[in-house]
């Protein structure tokens, strides 16, 4: 899995509190945690070796915790972290936002974590106003499903959504989205049908507009 890990720094040590040698380093080093669900995480350590913490078991295969059975930095950084909310806790994963690059987390069985992920400010739902792209034209989006751009036929032209000529630098495994363009044609008689036409795109080819 493809999931974002806490950026590699050291972490302020509090100045008043009494905190044991391991306790201290698991903050004073420059070290980096990825989670990598089922409770295990990666830690790279200051030195850049890179060692597998089981959480919920308090295991570690570094040889602090091997050789001496110690609750080594390692541990105590995940934990850090987790509590100071750098790193999701068991059962979640980190996820950067396709759209703005922010990292947040989600549920390890979550369909983001395989695919583009969007923060609460960039996912779109139905009703609201998306920009193409590729156009920069505005639409208003009706449907977002859970079809895959690949796997969507464009019955007018016999080819996948993925496959589009306009598409194809975008990720065929995405979802596809259905969206009108906003500005309906009104004739004496009414609305003219062809007008209020749904279009596909890959998701990822849609903006959320400000």
């Amino acid at each position: 899995m493809n999931t974002t890990a806490s950026p590699k720094t050291p972490l302020p040590v509090p100045s008043r509190e009494h905190l044991d040698g391991r306790s201290r380093r698991a903050r004073s080093e420059a070290m980096s945690v990825r989670s990598l669900g089922r409770g295990l995480y990666e830690v790279e350590s200051a030195s850049d070796h890179t060692y597998l913490v089981d959480l919920e078991s308090a295991r570690c295969t570094c040889p602090d915790h091997i050789f001496r059975e110690a609750r080594c930095k390692h541990i105590r950084r995940v934990a850090i972290e987790i509590t100071d909310g750098r790193t999701p806790p068991p059962g979640e994963l980190a996820v950067e936002c396709h759209d703005c690059g922010k990292t947040f987390f989600v549920p390890e069985d979550d369909d983001a974590v395989n695919g583009p992920a969007y923060c609460s400010r960039h996912t779109v739902w139905p009703g609201e106003t998306v920009v193409d792209r590729e156009t920069g034209d505005r639409l208003t989006v009706v449907d977002v499903s859970d079809l895959r751009a690949d796997a969507v036929e464009i019955g007018a032209v016999d080819t996948s959504v993925a496959e589009y000529a306009t598409n194809e630098r975008y990720e065929p495994d995405v979802p596809v989205v259905g969206a009108i363009y906003p500005h309906a044609t009104v004739a004496t008689n009414g609305v003219i049908p062809d007008s209020l036409k749904v279009y596909v795109f890959p998701r990822t080819r849609l903006e959320k507009a400000d």
